[in-house]
Formats: structure tokens, sequence, C-alpha cells
């Protein structure tokens, strides 16, 4: 059966680093899956500035299409279904809940957590409302619902009702340019972001999921034990001026000259940024994939991370783990880290191994038999 697959690509900006990552990574592995007279249309926004790049994409079979409206615009529910019509669309795949709720074609949606009916504390009561409303309605009006993990999935049925028929479980991956760097690049990287030899890396938003705040007095508990070791913690990832807790609490402890906030990193700089760490840390309460993790992992680099939500799905046994509730048990599990280079050395070479399970390659064949599931 020939196909006519419509990709929304609109979260391809600098809003959206993740999802960003997530479709194009999913665009360009999905190419070698379409076979003569199918086609994918990339909807891009153009008023929206990326640093990552659609237009490498666009060959025989691939074309982009600009769309000049933002998923947050109402008018995308009666502009894009007449755009879809237009194009005669077999299918679209939406991978944001912000979508066009009724698109007039067989659609496919991505929810990647439900991070806000998880922790409804960190939302105002009307952030609440709206997104309760657009994440049922995208997933009830979708034919077939993605999650990144069995975790994402378990979420979309206990907090949504979503039959498992519907959900398909379809794991991301880590793009092919994270892979271990040169010693010439490491330094390149150390020198560009002021980091001595011996670093502790984490990446992230300073949203309160990322439970930033514990991680730092953890770090202060190391360096009040004397056990970092001669390693810096650096944080990595855009301080959001709406969550400053973890800039606060790095302020109220004086630690500003030994926990380096480095901001946001372009894309082109995080293999080498992985690869110069001494350990990964991503001490989040919840997340729906966690490609953070997998990307340190690609590029040789041990990770130290929560045992909840989907994270022990991402790293299996390749990786030390604790309760990311459990201030003084991160604290341990850093001080253990640390102390110990065999280990580092043997948990790396696991964290290869781990991250060679996940493809791209896999994401897309998968994502692609589920185009195929919903054609009518």
């Amino acid at each position: 059966m020939s196909m006519r697959l419509v990709l929304d690509a609109r979260t391809v900006n600098d809003h959206f680093p993740g999802i960003g990552r997530y479709v194009v990574g999913l665009a360009r592995a999905l190419v070698p899956f379409l076979a003569q007279g199918e086609e994918m249309i990339l909807l891009r926004d153009p008023t929206h500035s990326s640093t990552l790049d659609l237009m490498s994409l666009v060959g025989d079979r691939v074309r982009i299409l600009d769309v000049p409206i933002s998923p947050f615009s109402p008018r995308q529910q009666w502009t894009l279904p007449r755009l879809l019509r237009r194009l005669r669309a077999d299918v679209y795949h939406s991978p944001y809940y912000l979508t066009p709720y009724w698109p007039g074609v067989p659609s496919v949606v991505t929810i990647h957590d439900l991070i806000p009916l998880r922790y409804p504390e960190y939302y105002t009561p009307f952030q609440r409302l709206i997104y309760g409303v657009s994440v049922r309605l995208a997933a009830r009006t979708a034919q077939r619902v993605l999650a990144d993990s069995q975790s994402a999935a378990y979420a979309l049925q206990y907090f949504m009702g979503l039959s498992e028929a519907r959900i398909r479980v379809i794991p991301a991956a880590a793009d092919s340019t994270f892979c271990v760097r040169t010693t010439v690049e490491v330094k390149a990287i150390r020198d560009k972001y002021d980091l001595p030899e011996e670093y502790v890396l984490h990446l992230s938003s300073s949203k309160p999921h990322k439970n930033l705040v514990r991680l730092v007095d953890a770090w202060a508990l190391l360096e009040e034990r004397g056990e970092t070791f001669g390693h810096s913690l650096a944080l990595a990832g855009q301080m959001s001026p709406r969550y400053p807790e973890a800039r606060d609490r790095i302020r109220m402890l004086s630690m500003e000259s030994r926990v380096r906030l480095l901001g946001r990193i372009p894309d082109s700089d995080l293999p080498a940024l992985y690869s110069g760490a001494s350990w990964f840390v991503f001490p989040s309460l919840y997340e729906g994939f966690g490609l953070p993790v997998l990307e340190a992992m690609a590029c040789g680099t041990p990770v130290i991370c929560s045992n909840t939500s989907s994270l022990p799905e991402v790293v299996g046994d390749a990786a030390i783990t604790f309760d990311p509730v459990d201030t003084e048990g991160m604290t341990e599990a850093l001080a253990h880290a640390l102390a110990d280079s065999e280990r580092a050395k043997e948990m790396g070479k696991k964290a290869l191994q781990q991250a060679r399970k996940f493809s791209w390659e896999r994401t897309a064949r998968l994502a692609y038999q589920c185009y195929q599931d919903v054609i009518i």
C-alpha cells in the first residue's frame, strides 16, 4: 500500500529541544522505509529558529511544507485539517499533544510524558485544566498513541484510561553523533566551558521534577564529607527564571565557585561534553524516556541516575541508581562512584553496550508499522 505520511515538524525549534531532536531523528530514519510511490511531508514553522537541520532530509520522497502556525495557536484546529485534506494525507503524526484534535485523516500522536498529571503541585489550576483537556483530546482522537517507554504507557493507562491496544511503546534513541570523542575534542570543550579535568555532568532544564535542588544538596554533603575527590559539578541546560530554586540554593550555600552553571549547550558541543565527564548524574523524579541518559551512555560516560519511571528501562544494569527523594542515598551513590575509578571504567563499557540496544532504525521501523496499521 502506498502511503503519504505527514509528520508534524513544527516543534523542530529552539523552544522544544528534546521533541525537536525526536522529530529529526525519527524523520531521518524513516526515509529508507519509504517504498516506491510513498512520500513523507514535513510541516515546518519558518517563524521559529532551530539549530536542527530539516533541509538535509529533502529528497525524492521527502519534502518540506512551511506552515507558519504555532502548536500553541487555536488556528491549527481548522487550518491543519484543511491542509491535510488538500495534501490527501493517508496518516498524520504529531509528536506533541497540542495538535489538531479532529484532523480528518487517520492520526498518530506521541505523548512523551504526563508530568502535569503526575505532579500537579508544580502547575497552576489554569495550567492543569488546559493541559488535562488538551492531552486527553489528543489521546482520544488519535488512532494510536505512541509512548517512549513502558513506564509512559502505564501512565497513559492509569491517568487517562487508555486501552493497551491503542498504545504502542516505541523507544527513542540517541543520534549517531553521540559517540566517544577524542581527547583533543574533549580538551577543546573543557577549555571552551572552563571545566576542570574531573567533572560530574548533569543536563536538563530547571523544572521542579528534574530534582536539581536535591542534587545541589547532595553535592554540598559530599563537600562537607570531603568526598568529591577533586571533581566539580557541572549543570548544563537552561535555568529558567520561572524555576530559580536550584540557582537560589547554590547561592544560599555559597557554592557558586564549585558548581558550574553552563547554560544551554549547542547540540554540536554535547558529545564531547558528555565524553569528558567522569560521570553523568540524572536525579529526575519522573521521565517519559530520559534521552540525556542514553546520550551520555552512547558517549561511553558512566551514569548515576534515579531508579524511577522510565529510567530503569533505559539504563538496564548499566548504571548506578538511587531513590531520587533520598538526598542521603544520592550522596552515598555519588561518593561510591567518585571514589572508584576502576568502577567508572567498567560502568562506561557497560553503558556503551546498553546504548547499542537503542537505534533510530528500530524506532522508525516500529513507527512505520504503526502508520500502516492505522490507514483505513
